[in-house]
């Protein structure tokens, strides 16, 4: 039997790109707020997917995405 801690891996939307869009505060690379980043490992499995699955809704652009397609 082993005494070396087993850690789970976190999934996470990180792509390493980690610029905050002033006007939004929101993350230009992953999408979620500063707190969400701050808090991504105290949150549950189930809150994480949550988040996820709201990020393709945002834009971490400050809008430019949403300009360009209208």
């Amino acid at each position: 039997m082993s005494s070396i801690p087993r850690f789970q891996t976190i999934e996470s939307p990180c792509e390493k790109i980690c610029v905050v869009d002033p006007e939004t505060n929101i993350c230009v690379g992953c999408n979620r707020t500063l707190g969400e980043i701050a808090n991504w490992t105290n949150y549950t499995h189930a809150e994480r997917r949550a988040i996820m699955n709201a990020l393709p809704g945002r834009s971490g652009d400050g809008g430019e995405a949403e300009k360009k397609s209208a």
